[in-house]
């Protein structure tokens, strides 16, 4: 018997659109949306009708219409602190994407999802899974060092836990039963202690903290960093843009494009050459950091995203990781995937879905 599952996952510039009959998918499509179109908008989650129209008609020309779909599901946002999961998109789930702690295109996911399963009929499910807000750290892991700025949980948590699930299966184990260090590489990079089947401490992968990526500062020093924010030379709103979107590779080198880096490199490009190695320097540092997390007991360190493509970065945080734990990579980030697992393994009752409070978990100020 077909079972339909529609999956969703809004990016900065495209929509990517895959179907799964079952387990199996049938189609894979990235719908691009042109950048003058979305500069229109004042919001991101003023984007939610233009993007919904543009999914509707991909998948009628497609043979897909949404009457086809038993589960519609979304890549999770920017909601309060939550465990890991699967969640059904429900009313106060709405009322906190469409009122985020932050701007980011994952808030497009669920209310997407949402309006979609709506249109078919009011059975159909609409969910996200271990959105980037998933917070499962240790208390400990919370203090900063300044009560007013406790560390928070912001990672790539859909794909550092479909990573973490795939190689415990891979090495005979549960994903509870297992202490592995997930690397995450893209646009912004997480790197996070999985153990007992949640992850225990954390950088904040959003902005702020651990190591730069292609275009995120990463955690800077401090006192410099407060000298560059009264020195008048910038806005609030310049010096977050620093922090995230123009900071790390692309504040060093003007790109966050690692292939063209890397061609630059290729070319005799020293300087590429000594910033690309620092970011690799760095992700291996929060690795090593994370070792003492887990006090030694690491069953493997797993690196992934994007830019696990890169032998120059893999060889470069495996040189310095590999006496630690095993060291495997996945490269890409796999979250078409691990969105139509989750939403097949709740068609099937292997796993419960939950439900969204959007109240603050218990001790944890949001």
């Amino acid at each position: 018997m077909d079972q339909y599952i529609l999956v969703i996952n809004p990016g900065s510039t495209s929509t990517k659109i895959a179907v799964y009959n079952r387990n199996k998918s049938v189609m894979l499509t990235n719908v691009k949306h042109e950048q003058q179109v979305l500069a229109g908008f004042e919001k991101i989650i003023d984007q939610v009708d233009y993007r919904t129209a543009m999914i509707r008609e991909v998948l009628n020309a497609s043979g897909y219409p949404l009457s086809s779909f038993t589960i519609v599901v979304g890549r999770g946002g920017l909601l309060r602190p939550i465990e890991g999961g699967a969640y059904r998109v429900n009313e106060e789930m709405l009322h906190d994407l469409r009122n985020p702690m932050g701007e980011h295109e994952s808030n497009l996911g669920g209310v997407i999802a949402w309006s979609l399963a709506k249109e078919i009929n009011d059975h159909v499910l609409a969910m996200i899974v271990d959105p980037t807000c998933v917070d499962e750290m240790e208390e400990i892991a919370k203090i900063s060092g300044m009560p007013e700025l406790p560390r928070k949980s912001f990672l790539h948590a859909l794909n550092q836990k479909a990573i973490a699930r795939r190689y415990a299966g891979e090495i005979g184990k549960r994903y509870d039963e297992v202490n592995v260090i997930v690397a995450h590489m893209g646009g912004g990079i997480s790197v996070g202690a999985h153990s007992g089947g949640s992850v225990i401490d954390v950088n904040n992968g959003l902005h702020g903290d651990g190591p730069m990526s292609p275009e995120r500062s990463g955690g800077v020093p401090a006192g410099q960093l407060v000298e560059l924010c009264f020195s008048g030379q910038y806005s609030k709103q310049e010096i977050m843009k620093k922090i995230k979107g123009k900071g790390g590779l692309s504040a060093y080198l003007g790109t966050n494009d690692a292939l063209e880096i890397e061609k630059r490199i290729e070319h005799g490009d020293s300087y590429a050459r000594l910033v690309y190695d620092a970011m690799a320097y760095q992700v291996a540092k929060e690795i090593s950091g994370l070792s003492a997390v887990l006090k030694g007991a690491v069953d493997g360190i797993l690196l992934t995203g994007g830019i696990a493509y890169s032998e120059i970065i893999v060889d470069q945080i495996t040189e310095r990781v590999s006496h630690i734990g095993p060291v495997k990579v996945y490269p890409g980030e796999g979250e078409m995937e691990a969105l139509a697992m989750n939403a097949w393994l709740v068609l099937t009752g292997e796993l419960e879905v939950k439900e969204y409070t959007g109240r603050e978990k218990l001790g944890i100020k949001v």
